[in-house]
């Protein structure tokens, strides 16, 4: 036993010398872009709370009618005693606001994620994911037992080839991709991805998790209208982002989702959504159809900062998002400018592996509907200063 403890000290004690420990922070209250500690005030851009609707009061006010009408939480699983009203006209919502059949809602994205792809995918099938896709669609394809296939980071060619090579004789093969990368800010080719699926007769499922409410017509996400049958094709969505609650959902076919709701563990075995989440989700897509201008303001702000840190010498790399990627190589280094830049007054993520690979740390910016052009120009002249003296 001591040699199992010994190593579980020394591997954290190489996380504390290397710069990948993480501690949390507590807060006292975040709003409009703004986070509290006693006497404290940091501008955000850590948050993925796009729409600046999290702190909200029209959401409030749902969530605590949600409240006192179901109670703070569901229960048990949605197959036992978990499903309410409130869940059920949700699901309507999202059908109607994606323009999908059904749609079903689950306590997170993450577990959303793992259903998604764990309920169509098992030994007999092939995966094929994108080299930089989001930990729970890595998580549901290593948990789904399938062959998997991973091709380089939105190279069509590569995917085509790997398609042409690998599970012909497969049961199924499904295509797995996030369309907005979450620590680079840049978009997946959707309609490429969907022409792919239906000429090599894949099940596509796209992640759209930090699309959500942000892009596409009405908010419905960059995967808005594909060109490919509704039975091909699997969308994910979060309503922990820029819909400013909690939990995340599937929308597809009436026949996938009762699939899904039969077959999806991390749906059958978990708790359901709290119906107060589900409340203040349901209030959030009426705010975001109803204001546009809210999306229109944060894709304006994010499109400034990223022109205002090019011009300031600084790399954005592919972004075209409101995910504002900075690499500055090691963890040690993004630590630190990190926590110059807290002192400063700002709050950036400082990002480092697992979550991104080795030598890429970066400071990840997330711009939201609550900053102004101010905020920007703090956050640049912050960084120009702090990396100046780097």
């Amino acid at each position: 036993m001591k040699r199992t403890l010994d190593s579980i000290r020394e591997e954290r004690n190489e996380w504390k010398r290397t710069g990948l420990h993480r501690q949390r922070r507590v807060l006292q209250r975040r709003k409009d872009a703004r986070l509290y500690q006693d006497d404290k005030e940091w501008i955000d851009f850590a948050s993925n709370d796009y729409l600046n609707l999290a702190s909200d009061e029209r959401l409030a006010r749902a969530a605590g009618w949600a409240a006192r009408r179901f109670g703070t939480g569901a229960g048990a699983s949605p197959l036992v005693t978990g499903y309410f009203a409130i869940h059920r006209r949700l699901e309507n919502a999202l059908a109607a606001w994606e323009k999908a059949e059904a749609a079903l809602v689950f306590s997170s994205g993450f577990a959303a994620n793992l259903a998604a792809i764990t309920a169509f995918a098992g030994q007999d099938d092939v995966l094929f994911s994108d080299q930089l896709n989001h930990a729970s669609l890595i998580d549901g394809c290593r948990l789904a037992r399938s062959r998997i296939c991973i091709y380089r980071h939105n190279d069509m060619d590569h995917l085509e080839s790997l398609l042409q090579h690998n599970g012909n004789h497969a049961r199924r093969r499904l295509i797995v991709s996030d369309t907005v990368f979450s620590m680079d800010g840049d978009l997946a080719p959707v309609r490429d991805l969907a022409d792919l699926a239906r000429r090599y007769d894949c099940l596509l499922i796209l992640d759209e998790a930090h699309a959500t409410g942000v892009f596409g017509s009405e908010g419905r996400g960059l995967a808005d209208a594909l060109p490919l049958p509704p039975e091909q094709f699997i969308k994910v969505g979060t309503l922990s982002k820029a819909l400013g609650s909690q939990g995340g959902f599937i929308c597809s076919t009436k026949k996938h989702i009762d699939w899904l709701v039969n077959r999806g563990r991390s749906y059958v075995f978990s708790t359901a959504l709290a119906p107060t989440s589900a409340a203040a989700a349901l209030q959030a897509i009426k705010i975001v159809k109803a204001e546009p201008e809210r999306r229109q303001k944060l894709l304006q702000l994010a499109k400034t900062l990223r022109e205002q840190l090019e011009a300031a010498g600084l790399s954005t790399g592919g972004s075209a998002s409101q995910i504002v990627p900075i690499v500055l190589g090691e963890p040690e280094r993004t630590v630190a400018v990190a926590k110059q830049l807290t002192q400063s007054g700002l709050v950036v993520g400082g990002i480092r592996p697992p979550s991104v690979p080795p030598g890429t740390s970066r400071l990840r910016v997330s711009v939201t509907a609550g900053h102004n052009s101010d905020d920007l120009l703090a956050l640049v002249e912050n960084l120009r200063r702090i990396l100046a003296n780097d």
